[in-house]
């Protein structure tokens, strides 16, 4: 009976998944000794790196798993760390047989890669990009978030990823893998999450030229350990300079996301940046129109920046292929509160027209997955 309690232990507290990795400690080989002995049960956990940021929450639903099995009384939990070796053999399980710093998002993987661009800053690219993320992953699929704006960084703020003075949390590191934060399901990394040294209060400006922003980005694609993402998105820099050249050079099959607002100066920059991209062979799947026109509360609209120029953003990429116009988000406070506070709109106000808009264009490119046409699928007999 010990024996069985025991085995019904480990089975409990190796379903408890690490928040960071996103696998359960049993398959991540962090179970260590656990015994049961008259309704005690002594559970041994080693942990990836010392002073880990989710250590508390792992030790609590380790004790609350076990706890949870019947025939338990107490629960003494023991909390080591893996040695180098542990940690080495780790690291190269998680890569899953690539070689360190290899692209995982080349052209077999069935990650489907969607960079979110503009002409111009100031259209809300990042909060509508951030938005989509978390109503990707409400819709269950694994989703991975990269802010490639590196000059304008914007995306732990818009996500809640931030502390008391509103500053980034520092990644953790397992060897030569950094393993991005968790926002509502969805796995970030910024350069913002590498600025703050020791005794700073603020968050470092970025000042770099061609070299280090394609350096970074390359980094951010090769050393993070998304895990298998069903999609990635890129929250890009607005315009079309460095950064934009450095992903298609990096990432030629990438889909391209154009948002613009209803304004025809913004419109007519942002068909630029949609012409860039397919110049590097990238694929453009939509636009997206923000700051559109609200209804207000006496029923009349307000088009503050006037009116359509997403759908004619659309009609001009539509040269080659079809670029449809995937939603117009209206101008919305919630959206802007949202944002401010780190709590997405589609998720704080389900039901304000911009969160629906935003949710119907993430229902439209959930609905399109990546093609296997031309695509090795690694099988073997």
């Amino acid at each position: 009976m010990t024996t069985e309690l025991t085995d019904r232990v480990r089975s409990a507290v190796g379903a408890v998944t690490d928040p960071e990795l996103r696998r359960p400690l049993s398959e991540l080989d962090m179970l260590r000794e656990i015994t049961v002995d008259a309704g005690v049960a002594d559970v041994g956990i080693a942990l990836t790196i010392v002073g880990c940021p989710a250590a508390d929450r792992i030790e609590r639903e380790v004790r609350g798993a076990a706890a949870a099995v019947p025939g338990i009384d107490t629960v003494q939990v023991r909390v080591g760390v893996m040695s180098p070796d542990e940690r080495r053999a780790l690291t190269e399980r998680l890569r899953g047989g690539r070689a360190a710093r290899e692209m995982p998002f080349g052209p077999d993987s069935l990650t489907r890669v969607i960079a979110v661009t503009s002409g111009k800053g100031g259209v809300g690219k990042s909060t509508l990009t951030a938005n989509l993320a978390v109503a990707l992953a409400a819709r269950g699929l694994r989703v991975g978030l990269v802010d490639a704006d590196v000059h304008g960084f914007s995306i732990p703020g818009l996500l809640g990823l931030v502390d008391a003075d509103g500053l980034p949390p520092a990644p953790t590191r397992l060897d030569d893998l950094i393993l991005p934060p968790v926002a509502y399901g969805v796995k970030v990394i910024s350069i913002g999450m590498f600025l703050r040294r020791p005794g700073e209060d603020a968050a470092g400006a970025v000042a770099w030229r061609g070299p280090m922003l394609h350096r970074t980005v390359q980094q951010f694609l090769t050393d993070v350990h998304f895990g298998d993402l069903d999609v990635l998105l890129l929250d890009m820099p607005p315009g079309t300079g460095d950064v934009a050249i450095s992903v298609g050079q990096l990432l030629p099959h990438a889909d391209v996301l154009v948002v613009t607002t209803p304004q025809p100066a913004a419109a007519d920059v942002a068909v630029r940046s949609g012409l860039v991209a397919r110049q590097t062979g990238q694929h453009l799947i939509g636009v997206i129109e923000n700051m559109a026109a609200m209804t207000l509360p006496d029923g009349t609209s307000l088009d503050l920046f006037g009116a359509g120029g997403g759908a004619e953003v659309a009609a001009a990429l539509s040269t080659d292929a079809d670029v449809p116009l995937l939603a117009s988000v209206p101008l919305s406070s919630a959206l802007r509160t949202g944002g401010d506070d780190g709590r997405p709109v589609v998720v704080s106000h389900p039901d304000d027209p911009a969160a629906q808009a935003i949710d119907a264009a993430a229902a439209a490119l959930a609905a399109r997955p990546r093609g296997l046409a031309g695509r090795a699928l690694r099988l073997s007999v």
